[in-house]
Formats: C-alpha cells, sequence, structure tokens
C-alpha cells in the first residue's frame, strides 16, 4: 500500500507562489490520511462482527438441527467400529412344490453373563436353575464368582424364558437377538430337511449353518444375499409326505417292524414326492449322531437313500428286461423251473414247487428262483453287469443329499456265474430304495432312465438315456400289473387305481457271516397306474411279523404289499388322480393303517 504524502512537491510549490503557507497544507494531508485510516479500521471491524454473526449462527443451527434428528428418531444401542468380520445370519425359507413353508426363520434371544457386573451371583444361579433344570446352581456359582469375564447360558431363549430371566433383575445376566431355524412341520420331512446348527457366533449374532440333508447340501444358497431371499423349492408335497408318513408308522406298528422306509417318485422327471424313514426325528431338536453302534439304528439314519440292502426278487424284473434285451426269450417264452438248481455246493430253491417249466411272464408273476437264475445263466454274468450298470447300480446317487451321495451299492468283487445267478433274485448286491426307484421308472416309463431329484422342475430325459427298448417297458408294465391280479402283491390291488408292482423278501445278511434266521427286510417296487405310469412307489419293512394268523408272517406279499396299498389309497386322490370308476364296495384287502 503506497501511503499518502504530508507535503506533496507539486501543491507547495504551487502555495509558494500564491503565498500560501505550506504548513497548513501538510496539516490537510495530515488530516485526510487519519480519515482514511478511521474508515480502514472501522470496515474491518465491521467485517469481523459480520464473520463472528454467521459463525454463530451456523453453530447454533447445527446444534439445533442435530437436537431435532435424536428427537425424532428411535434409539438404538451404539456400535463399536473394529476390523472384526461381519456374522451374516440370514437365511432364505424352503418350501415344498406347493410353496408350503418347510423350514423358516425366527427370531429369539440368547442369554450369556458377565460375572463382573454381577450384584449377587448366588440369587442369579438359583433363579437360572429354577428356569432351566438342566442347569446346575452350584456350577453357575462358580462360575459366576470366578475369573471369567463371560459366559454363554443359552444360545436361544424362548419369549416365556427371556422374561423370566429378566424377572431375576440381574444386570450381569446379559441378552443378544438370535435368529434360529425353525421347522414348522416336525418330523415331517426330517431325512429330507436335514438341520442346522450355529457357525461363529457373537453375541449381537450368529451363524446359521447346514449340518445334513438339503440344508446342508444347499448351504451356500441359503445364505448367499445375492439371492435376494429367495426360497429354495423343492419337489416334495408336504400333504402326501404326511399321508405317508402316518400310514407308514401305522404298517410298521402293525407289522411288528423295526425299521420302515418309503419314496414316492415321478416316473418321468425323477422327481421324488415324498421320502419317509422309521424311525424318524425332529430337526427343531436333531439328536447327537451316534459315536458307536450300528449306525442304522439311528433315527437320523435315513434308509431310503443311504441304506444298502439286499432287496430280493424286486430284482426279478430287471432279469425279464434283460431276457428281452438279449434276443432271449419273450413274455411268453417257456423257462426251467425244475428244482432245486445246483451249483456245486449251493442250491438254489422255490418258495414252492411251480413245475417244470413257466413262461417268462410268469417267472416274475410267480417269482421263481430257479427260472430267473436258469435266464442269467443263459444271458451271463458280463451281459447282466452291464444292464445293471446302465440302470445306475454301480455308482453312488446323484440326489441332493450328502449323505446319499456315499451309499454306492455293494457289488460282488469276483462276479462269477454264481453270483450272477443270486442277483437275478435279488441276493448278493446291496443297494438303496432311492436307487431300485429310479431303475423301476426305467422299466415302466418306456425306458428312458430318470436321476432322482430333491428340487421342483425335474428334466426329462431323452433318447440318450434310454435303457431298454419302449417295446420290453410296455411288457414289463404288463407283468407288473400281472403280479399284483393273480401273483405274489395281490393284497396290493387298490380299487380304481391300476397298480403294478414285485414284492421281494430278502433274507437279512449276518456280519459275522451267512444269514440271519427269521429276519428279513421285506419290498414292494409298484407304479401305477399301469396304463400310462405317473408315480413309483418303494416300501419296505425291516425285520416285519404279520401275527393275524397266529403264525409270524414275513413276505412282502403279507406285510409291505398291504402298506403300499394303504399309502396309495390315501395319497392317490391328494395327487389329483381320479379312480377309473367309483364303486360303494368295500374293497376287501383294504387295511386301516392309521396310527395316531
Amino acid at each position: 500500500m503506497i501511503r499518502r504524502p504530508l507535503r506533496p512537491i507539486a501543491r507547495v510549490l504551487k502555495a509558494r507562489e500564491n503565498g500560501v503557507n505550506p504548513n497548513v497544507i501538510e496539516a490537510e494531508e495530515k488530516a485526510a490520511r487519519m480519515h482514511s485510516q478511521r474508515n480502514a479500521e472501522r470496515f474491518r471491524a465491521q467485517s469481523r462482527l459480520v464473520l463472528l454473526a454467521i459463525a454463530f449462527v451456523l453453530s447454533f443451527g447445527a446444534v439445533g438441527w442435530k437436537m431435532t434428528v435424536l428427537a425424532t428418531s428411535s434409539p438404538v444401542e451404539p456400535v463399536a467400529s473394529g476390523r472384526s468380520i461381519q456374522i451374516v445370519n440370514q437365511r432364505a425359507n424352503i418350501v415344498d412344490r406347493n410353496g408350503e413353508i418347510l423350514a423358516t426363520n425366527l427370531a429369539t434371544t440368547s442369554l450369556y453373563a458377565r460375572p463382573q457386573d454381577m450384584i449377587d451371583g448366588r440369587a442369579a444361579a438359583d433363579g437360572l436353575a429354577a428356569i432351566f433344570p438342566d442347569l446346575n446352581a452350584e456350577k453357575l456359582f462358580k462360575l459366576f464368582t470366578g475369573a471369567r469375564k463371560f459366559a454363554w447360558i443359552k444360545r436361544q431363549l424362548s419369549p416365556e424364558q427371556a422374561q423370566a430371566v429378566k424377572d431375576i433383575g440381574e444386570p450381569g445376566l446379559k441378552f443378544g437377538p438370535r435368529e434360529i431355524r425353525l421347522y414348522p412341520n416336525g418330523t415331517l420331512a426330517a431325512h429330507i430337511l436335514g438341520g442346522t446348527t450355529f457357525g461363529r457366533e457373537g453375541v449381537a449374532s450368529a451363524e446359521v449353518v447346514g449340518t445334513a440333508g438339503v440344508e446342508l447340501e444347499f448351504d451356500t444358497f441359503l445364505r448367499d444375499a445375492a439371492e435376494d431371499g429367495a426360497p429354495l423349492e423343492l419337489s416334495i408335497d408336504i400333504s402326501v409326505q404326511a399321508a405317508m408318513r402316518r400310514v407308514l408308522a401305522g404298517g410298521m406298528a402293525m407289522m411288528n417292524a423295526k425299521g420302515a422306509s418309503a419314496v414316492l417318485m415321478e416316473v418321468d422327471t425323477g422327481q421324488v414326492i415324498s421320502m419317509v424313514s422309521l424311525p424318524d426325528f425332529d430337526p427343531n431338536q436333531r439328536p447327537a449322531p451316534p459315536v458307536s453302534g450300528d449306525p442304522s439304528e439311528s433315527p437320523l439314519f435315513n434308509r431310503v437313500a443311504q441304506g444298502r440292502y439286499e432287496l430280493g426278487s424286486v430284482f426279478k424284473i430287471f432279469t425279464a428286461a434283460l431276457a428281452m434285451e438279449s434276443g432271449i426269450a419273450t413274455p411268453d417264452t417257456m423257462v426251467d423251473t425244475q428244482g432245486p438248481l445246483r451249483w456245486g455246493k449251493f442250491r438254489i430253491k422255490d418258495f414252492r414247487n411251480y413245475g417244470p417249466r413257466l413262461s417268462l411272464r410268469d417267472v416274475v408273476v410267480k417269482s421263481s428262483n430257479i427260472g430267473s437264475a436258469n435266464l442269467a445263466i443263459e444271458f451271463g454274468a458280463e451281459a447282466q453287469q452291464d444292464f445293471l450298470r446302465s440302470l445306475g447300480f454301480f455308482e453312488p446317487l446323484s440326489l441332493e443329499l450328502k449323505e446319499a451321495q456315499h451309499s454306492k451299492p455293494l457289488v460282488p468283487k469276483n462276479w462269477s456265474e454264481l453270483s450272477a445267478m443270486t442277483i437275478s433274485y435279488g441276493h448278493g448286491l446291496a443297494t438303496t430304495s432311492m436307487h431300485l426307484a429310479a431303475a423301476y421308472a426305467a422299466m415302466t416309463n418306456g425306458g428312458l432312465l430318470v436321476t432322482p431329484t430333491l428340487l421342483k422342475g425335474g428334466d426329462l430325459p431323452d433318447e440318450n438315456d434310454r435303457v431298454i427298448s419302449r417295446e420290453t417297458s410296455d411288457a414289463m408294465r404288463d407283468m407288473l400289473r400281472q403280479v399284483v391280479v393273480r401273483g405274489t402283491a395281490s393284497l396290493g390291488d387298490v380299487e380304481g387305481y391300476q397298480i403294478g408292482g414285485k414284492t421281494g423278501t430278502a433274507d437279512k445278511p449276518d456280519p459275522k457271516g451267512g444269514y440271519y434266521e427269521g429276519k428279513v427286510l421285506a419290498t414292494f417296487a409298484s407304479v401305477f397306474p399301469t396304463d400310462d405310469p405317473k408315480y413309483v412307489l418303494i416300501v419296505s419293512l425291516d425285520e416285519p411279523e404279520e401275527m393275524s394268523s397266529g403264525e409270524p408272517r414275513r413276505t412282502a406279499g403279507w406285510t409291505a404289499v398291504p402298506v403300499a396299498a394303504e399309502i396309495i389309497r390315501r395319497i392317490a386322490p391328494l395327487m389329483g388322480m381320479r379312480p377309473e370308476y367309483f364303486d360303494d364296495k368295500v374293497t376287501p384287502n383294504a387295511l386301516t393303517l392309521t396310527r395316531n
């Protein structure tokens, strides 16, 4: 800034010329300089006051806005910042084919303790023991008076239990939010759903992770936030599942069986409509897996998809199909059934004497072991292996259950001619009911192998999946129908529906060698209706004994067959299947197998 001169030379010279005193000029310049300085100082002071006023207004405005926000918003707990990984506890629902909920989430509360915050540890311990009988008051008191600063008490509480704990009034007992898995249908579809448990846990949340069944198989999908909560849609019909379990449980009790299983599958798509294994469990309170003994004795064991059994004469339909596909027989070809059939020191005999010869059709209808064995000798062990391999009996199931994917059928290491003979009527090869269901579907749907699935909307097979010709499939349907009409499954006829099927009664192997005396697995493999097959149903009873005659009857025709017939009678209307005709006459073979 250039300061104003007090004695401007131009003015001084002019003043001297005019006789004016130059000091007057200097006084005027001083006065002008002081006036200019006062104006500048006044401007600075005013500017500072304006800036201070603006700052004051903004500050009080911000404080007022924050107070308004706090006054109009809901209170929330403060969240501490940190580098810990967020625990995601959202899990999608599981629904059946009609959208009915099979598994969902439920908000609940967890309980933990901070002993350092406790006022009266003794009262807290006694109060908790009174609310939760499984807790020990003395152990809790030691925990509350020890050196630990944190301890879980209960991972999940009911609302009533949470309120009871609050009524204790102990500030050292803390609550945290939890999300648990709820199975509203209880034991229904237990082996399909499996169950969940807690993964990573924090006081504010916990992971819910699958431990078995579809909960484990689709754990990633169910926890994927990118799926936006889309439910997992299963092929199961929960109404059919409920009816089938009810009848099967009644049949298991009536036939004095130690276990039972049933699976219902669409023959064209492989979609599993229902799958029941008894005894079962409640996935809301899933029991711990056994650490010793026979795993099949546990209710967690899935007899349909895990249980590998010799299934007996239900395999004779495969023997008949291979005989036709090999060109060595037609349904009317006569087969040697003269017995007993000897192979070395072994003898093969039939349940009763059927005479020297039966047609291929009647070998199946009357269930001749000798006829099946003679056919196996004719087409050979290698052809039998190739055919059973094409039906999936050499590989584990691809079903969407982790536990099922390890159930590879047990086949002979040395597939001799004797092996071929015994396997022709279902002994010497152990497989699951689900394998059998898929193979029976191929036998009756026109000859196309299907892949069992628990997901809604199974894929239709094509010509690349063909295992037998359509003509052979038509013949198999006729044979299965004849088994029910005039063969070993006469108790399986359900009026109004054309039921076809094959019985199988297999002696149970003794782990020490040989077979048990009087212990069998009775199986009925059925399809319906045989004129246009829609479903295949496999029913098995473990060690059944039907005692209505006073003597134990263990064969499938007396045990598994009537149970399967009652299942079809109950579930067919639920699936929209109308009988071919209506008749007020009660079928003499109808049994009441409902059990509460």
